[in-house]
């Protein structure tokens, strides 16, 4: 299982930009991290690159994802440190950013 550190906005610096191998980075690891689907990210978790304050790959509608029982996934991004962010709505509709640590994703904990 993976640990997702929570962190708030205030202590992240966000890419402003992605290119397409940044994207596709993104996308490739959440397949992975959501368990390889069937049918593939896009109809499993279809996402939208969006640079609206920061650049992200966006849930296009609301999603069913859940993480941690409660919250459900929003988007994911990059931190200028190179850092994997997951965007989530909790419970009480507040967004909370967590971070997913490089070490888990190169030795493949989070699979």
């Amino acid at each position: 299982m993976i640990r997702l550190k929570t962190v708030t906005a205030d202590k992240l610096i966000f890419k402003k930009k992605f290119s397409m191998i940044e994207q596709f980075a993104i996308k490739d690891f959440l397949f992975k991290w959501v368990g390889r689907p069937a049918e593939g990210i896009d109809d499993f978790l279809p996402l939208e690159y969006t640079e609206s304050v920061f650049a992200k790959m966006e849930a296009k509608q609301v999603t069913a994802l859940h993480i941690n029982k409660d919250e459900h996934f929003r988007y994911a991004t990059i931190s200028e440190d190179n850092q994997i962010v997951i965007g989530v709505v909790d419970s009480d509709k507040e967004l909370i950013h967590k971070i997913i640590s490089l070490d888990e994703v190169l030795i493949g904990k989070h699979l």
